[in-house]
């Protein structure tokens, strides 16, 4: 699984590196290339507590161009993984996202499933106990426009089972991403 997420990130990075220079047509199968360095583990938020070691995780996601009008803004698919730079849960993850843009101000959440390599019940003493391998992936994402292609923002992520199975001790991440839309 860390070998898939691996490629997953030099996939990612490598995307990024290639478009990087001349920006696709409108119409083409990525909409937007985001990138970000998330802390790991955040205790005091929606999974209450720290278990895993302090660390910074690189997140890389593409959000897809097929769109949907939806409640004031647009639902895009996106897939994306977060990496562990030390060795603990890490994740690949494919979403529904919601975008609302207000001028310069934009928010975003989605719902989606995560795949991750951390543990999934007992014995782990440092880890999460996530209590299945698949879980929910639920982001939250607030930034600004700061021209007509690139973003800055604050983002949150929380996967869990949502009480599905015996253990679910939760993950959250929180960080800053940058944004290059096409």
């Amino acid at each position: 699984m860390k070998k898939t997420l691996a490629a997953i990130a030099v996939l990612g990075v490598s995307i990024l590196g290639a478009t990087g220079v001349q920006p696709a047509a409108a119409e083409g199968f990525i909409h937007e290339l985001k990138v970000g360095v998330l802390a790991h583990d955040v205790p005091d938020l929606w999974s209450g507590f720290q278990a895993e070691r302090s660390a910074a995780d690189i997140n890389l996601e593409a959000i897809l161009s097929p769109s949907v009008a939806f409640l004031g803004g647009t639902l895009r698919p996106a897939v994306g993984g977060t990496i562990n730079t030390r060795g603990d849960t890490s994740h690949a993850y494919v979403d529904a996202r919601w975008q609302i843009d207000f001028d310069r101000f934009f928010f975003g959440l989605g719902l989606g499933a995560a795949v991750h390599d951390g543990e999934t019940g007992p014995p782990a003493a440092n880890a999460k106990w996530l209590g299945s391998r698949v879980l929910f992936h639920i982001p939250f994402e607030a930034g600004i426009h700061l021209d007509a292609h690139n973003d800055l923002s604050v983002y949150f992520e929380h996967t869990s089972n949502a009480y599905t199975m015996d253990y679910d001790e939760g993950l959250d991440r929180l960080g800053i991403r940058y944004g290059y839309r096409f």
